[in-house]
């Protein structure tokens, strides 16, 4: 009796012990799980924001970048997604997050200030929500490690011509958001440019879009000040067929908006190189 009493309060004292341990380990779980409830919702509603848009982009040097954003939950986002090849709405977003990452850490350090500016940038491109959704998912891609060569040899495998100017003129918007010129960044957009496989023509006509000089106008237009007038018409209407914002059509209104603003640019340089003659 004796023996079978010892049994039962060894047994009692085993159930007591495996019961407050798995109380404590509970405990630990919900207290660690509250630390950072924000950032889990924030990456579910990554997920849902951007993962049923995505096509190229979860495979290679950008899916890998993703992958450690996302976590796990990327391995559920990612099956059987990666045969589609036509750029996706969110193949472009992810991808201008991407190097806009890249472009901010250029200098080495990434500012709160320079983050604000972008938000607002992404504010005016994108409406309230959609550029909140992009700074917050910037700040994930901020903290790793971009290889820009490869990011962008990916980008140029998949992605048309006029989507990749688009990106360059982002690019160039969110490094001059502060109103500053930036030459560490402005050089990183200037190698991601030759990665991308844009010709010099085209990136010295977008960049004089956002850096003025004297004879910015004739660079937007792609043309020299001593061009005649008949080549300066001509030029005009090369650049508007390359420049309109139907060209980005298939990624969504936002963007065709956004690419409004290089046409604008465009014409207004016309305008303003008739003016002086």
């Amino acid at each position: 009796m004796s023996v079978l009493l010892y049994i039962v309060i060894i047994g009692l004292v085993l159930y007591l012990l495996l019961s407050w341990i798995r109380r404590a380990s509970s405990n630990k779980s919900d207290k660690h799980s509250n630390l950072e409830p924000n950032r889990a919702r924030r990456k579910s509603g990554y997920g849902k924001w951007i993962g049923g848009g995505l096509g190229w982009a979860f495979g290679g040097p950008i899916g890998g970048i993703l992958g450690f954003v996302f976590g796990s939950m990327y391995d559920g986002m990612q099956s059987g997604k990666y045969e589609v090849r036509s750029t996706q709405v969110g193949d472009f977003s992810v991808s201008l997050l991407v190097l806009a990452a890249a472009v901010m850490k250029a200098d080495g350090k990434v500012l709160k200030s320079e983050l604000e500016y972008v938000r607002n940038f992404f504010v005016r491109q994108f409406g309230k929500g959609e550029g909140n959704n992009k700074i917050l998912l910037l700040r994930e891609i901020i903290q790793q490690e971009i290889n820009v060569r490869d990011v962008s040899l990916q980008i140029r495998q998949y992605m048309e011509y006029p989507s990749r100017l688009q990106l360059l003129h982002f690019l160039f918007g969110i490094s001059l958001a502060d109103g500053s010129y930036h030459a560490h960044e402005v050089e990183m957009i200037r190698s991601i440019s030759g990665y991308l496989g844009i010709r010099q023509a085209d990136f010295n006509s977008i960049r004089a879009m956002f850096v003025k000089d004297t004879d910015s106008a004739y660079k937007i237009l792609e043309i020299t000040p001593d061009a005649s007038n008949e080549e300066v018409k001509k030029a005009y209407h090369r650049m508007a067929i390359k420049y309109h914002p139907d060209k980005v059509a298939h990624l969504g209104e936002d963007v065709r908006n956004a690419a409004k603003g290089k046409f604008q640019k465009l014409n207004a340089a016309y305008e303003e190189i008739k003016k002086q003659r």
